[in-house]
């Protein structure tokens, strides 16, 4: 008879068994790149150095996204005219999914469209495996959090942004 392993186990082996220098850390540069924007203009994250960027991965199908887009839209609005900017970064397969929560949600910051899901270029790049993830990169071009509840990004800009 053949032994067949419990696929948790497999799934831990292949957790642990990954190069987790690649992990993202605090105080790590952050990854660049290039995305089309709604209006079809291509963003890079570095075009927005010399703000404090909350890099926010999410999708119209995410139902935690969607409430989360809620939350941080009140802090964008109080925020944005002190040098503050939001990247959406929107793993939704069908653009037009995307432009429609977008309208829904009343999202007036960037946001970009990578349809490739968990094995699009920006999702490895950043190790994203769950929605919403988000990072917070400061002036510079550091990253300084990731997955800030929406009290830790408010201390974080008032640090770096109330001065």
């Amino acid at each position: 008879m053949k032994r067949r392993w419990p696929p948790l186990l497999v799934l831990g082996i292949c957790l642990f068994s990954t190069d987790l220098s690649a992990q993202l850390r605090p105080g790590d540069p952050a990854r660049d790149f290039a995305l089309p924007a709604v209006n079809g203009d291509t963003i890079t994250l570095s075009s927005l150095r010399g703000k404090v960027v909350l890099l926010d991965f999410w999708a119209s199908w995410c139902l935690p996204c969607r409430v989360a887009n809620k939350s941080i839209g009140k802090v964008y609005a109080k925020y944005k005219d002190k040098g503050f900017e939001i990247l959406g970064v929107s793993m939704d397969a069908y653009p037009s999914d995307w432009k429609e929560a977008i309208k829904k949600d009343k999202i007036s910051w960037l946001q970009v469209n990578e349809p490739g899901g968990w094995t699009s270029n920006t999702a490895l790049l950043y190790n994203v495996y769950a929605l919403p993830t988000s990072y917070v990169i400061d002036q510079q071009g550091r990253l300084i959090a990731m997955d800030p509840t929406r009290k830790q990004l408010e201390k974080i800009l008032k640090e770096l942004l109330d001065k």
